[in-house]
């Protein structure tokens, strides 16, 4: 979550990436992750790396500066908008191929690949909106542009993932120093 945090605080406020001072081994694996931000509850970013994998520490700055500053969706966040922030930090396990009927909504993450697109849905979005485990499926189908049961064809890739999740409210900036 520091990462994180030094990440935002630098792109937002500093227009700098941060050095990342020496992290320890567990943060030298290499794991995907996504950095969600809120504000005043509602969604104000989220982005993450699943693919060409880094060290964590460095994926999750990556990730962090990108939920702030390249969320398509939004606007990039404001330097007022910091200290009304919450981060919502995913560390994922290795993808692993993973059939529909073994797909557990709440439990799992999914990515669904076929040709160049792709989409990729964390677990806690189906425990969010209710979903079932085919729902889950079929939005990430739907999320990767293709039909809602695109899955079904031979040549799309499902995999499956768990999460580790972190949560904080009451952002706290860091600066470099």
């Amino acid at each position: 979550m520091e990462i994180a945090r030094r990440a935002i605080s630098s792109a937002v406020l500093e227009r700098c990436i941060p050095d990342l001072p020496p992290y320890s081994t567990a943060l030298n694996i290499s794991r995907g992750a996504f950095v969600t931000l809120y504000r005043a509850g509602k969604l104000r970013g989220c982005v993450g790396q699943v693919e060409d994998l880094g060290p964590l520490a460095e994926v999750v700055a990556r990730a962090a500066i990108s939920a702030a500053l390249h969320d398509p969706r939004f606007p990039p966040v404001a330097s007022e908008e910091i200290a009304t922030l919450d981060i919502e930090l995913s560390v994922l396990s290795p993808l692993a191929p993973i059939a529909p009927e073994s797909i557990v909504a709440g439990q799992h993450g999914l990515m669904v690949m076929r040709e160049r697109r792709r989409g990729v849905l964390l677990p806690q979005v189906a425990t969010e909106r209710g979903w079932s485990g085919q729902r889950l499926l079929e939005e990430t189908c739907e999320k990767a542009g293709l039909a809602t049961d695109a899955w079904r064809h031979p040549a799309t890739r499902i995999f499956g993932f768990t999460v580790e999740l972190y949560r904080e409210t009451g952002f706290r900036a860091i600066a470099d120093s």
